[in-house]
């Protein structure tokens, strides 16, 4: 029990002394998965809308595969990258396995197929309704996208918000192939892994806190930003 406190104590302290080892794996950690998100969420977005608007061989199956990407492991994506990126991989050249970079492009790779495969739904959803229009006033299949696009807006940023949260929460790729290195590759989640086996449980609690706290903040933004939507659709009903 006596153990049980001081670890809680011990992590608060870490929490208001703002522990620079604690701000430096955080910051590391939404920097990779922010830029990850961004760059995952814009490929993403167009590719989804593009999807959504067109029609061409093979679609369906092109379907079949996206939404099986929905559930890819983020091992099998950290082992395929790492063999690509490994000294005999045929990327090996560009010498980024075990940096950031690396993990950045394991979270894109992640996050990608996520909202492309949303994002098409959304798009498709909102074509049925309002295609005939845009087609009456002249838009072609890219100008349907593209207003269509700016239309859900606000359901698509909540969408790069949850995607955000796939990426921050997520372990076995970065590990794989950022290789949980001090001061470098480590981020929240594989540095809660690494201190708990080691017994530094005051670090691994501080860190779960922070992750948990920005897990909270995006889902409260979520909300916010569903209820918005909902009023501003009443708004205009």
């Amino acid at each position: 029990m006596n153990s049980f406190l001081e670890a809680f104590g011990s992590t608060l302290r870490l929490l208001v002394t703002l522990d620079p080892q604690l701000l430096q794996i955080a910051g590391l950690s939404l920097s990779v998965s922010a830029m990850a998100t961004l760059i995952g969420a814009s490929a993403g977005l167009l590719l989804g809308a593009w999807i959504a608007v067109s029609s061409f061989p093979g679609r369906r199956a092109l379907l079949v595969v996206l939404n099986t990407l929905l559930a890819l492991p983020s091992v099998v994506v950290g082992l395929v990258i790492y063999l690509l990126l490994s000294r005999a991989g045929p990327l090996g050249t560009l010498g980024i396995l075990f940096t950031p970079s690396a993990m950045v492009i394991a979270q894109t790779v992640l996050v990608l197929p996520i909202v492309t495969a949303l994002s098409r739904q959304a798009i498709e959803d909102a074509m049925r309704d309002h295609g005939e229009q845009l087609r009456s006033l002249g838009a072609g299949r890219l100008g349907c996208a593209l207003t269509l696009l700016w239309d859900e807006r606000m359901a698509l940023l909540t969408l790069a918000l949850a995607a955000f949260g796939r990426a921050v929460s997520e372990v076995g790729a970065v590990m794989i192939v950022g290789g949980n290195i001090d001061g470098v590759t480590r981020v929240m989640t594989t540095a809660i892994a690494l201190e708990t086996s080691k017994g530094d449980l005051p670090l691994a609690l501080a860190l779960g806190v922070v992750l948990l706290s920005i897990v909270l903040v995006l889902n409260v933004l979520i909300a916010v930003l569903r209820g918005w939507r909902a009023r501003t659709d009443e708004a205009y009903a």
